[in-house]
């Protein structure tokens, strides 16, 4: 049997059908903290359409690791960050949904999008990350670059690190993608490549949102900007779930609001902030 084939199927005939289910997000009380422009080591930003909340697709009784989980964000809210099973990690933009297999751990790592996000894929040379999108299909194993690809045909992709593979949906045209390259998509169907011009990441500076997320993927999210200091946490914390928002903020002012709002303490030495229990 072929699963991906009949995963595909299930999947578009659900979402034809509008019988994605959906559950409510019941969110803690978040706050605000700003966070610094950051750089991912391996990110993807795609534009599509969509609408949005958490839900999950579950076959027979249970949710087992051959669902299809729906990771969605509501119109306007902040940029929803999550940590996939496989250590990537998702920027999901206001009004946008992710489709992703629940044993993507261990099985192919293959997604659907529909809106915008932005991925920080975790490298696998031999289990490549791929994104589906309306009319392309995009390659990653380690590198950061933007995508929009909306329900009206369009698609553009720009490359900040490394190199990207593009597959168009019509004809099957393949390019690759390096660094301060973009690739457009004609009505054709043909992609063409040029210089990038401005900044496609600066969307996701301004306001991004966890929920319930392991204090070190927070952490660690956070370190990937650059920034001094380094924030670290003890094993004893670093499973513990936290709901918050950061807008734009020194990685300080982030520990120091994380240890406020979660009675928690900071330690600085050196380049480094440890937070502990008190």
């Amino acid at each position: 049997m072929n699963t991906d084939l009949a995963w595909r199927r299930l999947f578009e005939r659900l979402r034809h059908d509008g019988l994605i289910p959906e559950e409510n997000i019941h969110g803690r009380r978040r706050r605000s903290i700003r966070l610094l422009t950051w750089t991912a080591a391996a990110a993807v930003l795609l534009f599509c359409a969509g609408a949005i909340t958490i839900a999950l697709l579950h076959k027979d009784a249970g949710v087992g690791d051959d669902a299809i989980i729906t990771l969605r964000n509501g119109e306007g809210s902040p940029t929803l960050v999550t940590t996939l099973e496989d250590g990537s990690i998702v920027y999901l933009a206001g009004d946008s949904r992710l489709y992703y297999p629940g044993n993507i751990r261990s099985g192919k790592r293959e997604v659907s999008l529909l809106g915008r996000a932005m991925f920080d894929v975790q490298s696998n040379a031999g289990r490549p990350f791929t994104i589906n999108a309306a009319t392309a299909q995009v390659e990653v194993i380690g590198t950061v670059f933007d995508v929009s690809a909306a329900d009206d045909g369009t698609f553009e992709l720009s490359v900040l690190q490394g190199r990207v593979k593009i597959t168009s949906n019509t004809g099957g045209q393949q390019l690759y993608a390096d660094a301060g390259q973009t690739v457009a998509q004609t009505s054709a169907g043909s992609l063409v490549a040029s210089s990038t011009h401005g900044d496609p990441f600066a969307y996701y500076n301004a306001h991004i949102r966890f929920k319930d997320e392991k204090l070190s993927d927070i952490l660690r999210i956070i370190n990937n900007q650059g920034e001094t200091p380094t924030l670290q946490t003890v094993p004893a914390l670093e499973n513990r779930k936290i709901t918050v928002t950061f807008t734009n903020a020194a990685p300080e002012s982030v520990a120091e609001l994380i240890c406020a709002a979660f009675n928690l303490l900071c330690k600085k030495e050196n380049n480094t902030i440890l937070i502990t229990e008190r």
